[in-house]
């Protein structure tokens, strides 16, 4: 009886759909709330190294004096910390899957944010009029 009993499991079974999701052939479905990669935006970038201090796996290394934003996506636990803190906004959280790679390495990215210059008060015509 035990073998009429799996015999009926294994051909439902095999006859319907499956119950998980086939991944690797239809893409997953993807959310607002999905957390894929971090984006950086080396043009907002204040270079205050708050999302360096705040990240739980130490996977940023921000160097002001080079000017440069690192981070080792080998390391980085996709967290949303560094997105959470960065006053700056610089830092965004994509969707998209980082694309898959084959030797281990640190991405390097260039701070280009130039601080805004303020024009010098004129004392001399503020103290005369």
């Amino acid at each position: 009886m035990v073998f009429f009993e799996m015999t009926k499991t294994a051909l439902k079974s095999v006859l319907s759909k499956p119950a998980t999701i086939l991944y690797p052939f239809e893409p997953a479905k993807k959310t607002d709330l999905s957390r894929g990669h971090v984006v950086f935006d080396g043009s907002k970038c204040i270079s205050c190294g708050i999302c360096m201090k705040k990240c739980p796996a130490q996977a940023i290394l921000v160097t002001k004096e080079a000017k440069t934003w690192q981070i080792d996506r080998f390391r980085c636990i996709v967290c949303n910390s560094c997105v959470d803190t960065c006053p700056a906004k610089c830092l965004s959280m994509d969707t998209q899957y980082t694309a898959p790679v084959s030797v281990k390495g640190v991405e390097v990215f260039t701070i280009t944010y130039v601080k805004p210059v303020k024009p010098p008060a004129d004392k001399a015509g503020a103290a005369g009029e």
